[in-house]
């Protein structure tokens, strides 16, 4: 089985990213296969090279744990943000505009 030379690391986000770059894996997939974008337009858009679009997606799908817990983490973080009084962007730029 070939071995992907993208390198993810947990270093700065404590969740699975490129290395020596801040774009998560869970990023990565969301733009790919959420937004439906294609690998060379995603790296495009955030200057990478495709291989490490097509990287971040072999380790989001051979990790389903990890990338799980990940989701979970961020879900719990965004509760208690809300619950703290945080707003999204979202509902900020709503306010600027009323």
């Amino acid at each position: 089985m070939a071995q992907s030379s993208v390198r993810i690391v947990t270093e700065v986000h404590d969740e699975p990213h490129i290395e020596g770059r801040r774009v998560t894996v869970r990023r990565i997939q969301g733009l790919v296969e959420g937004a439906e974008k294609s690998a060379e337009e995603v790296a495009e858009q955030l200057d990478l090279d495709v291989a490490d679009v097509y990287g971040a997606l072999q380790y989001y799908h051979s990790h389903p744990d990890e990338m799980a817990a990940v989701e979970r983490q961020r879900a719990e973080r965004e509760a208690a943000a809300r619950e703290a009084g945080a707003v999204s962007l979202s509902e900020l730029k709503d306010d600027e505009s009323a």
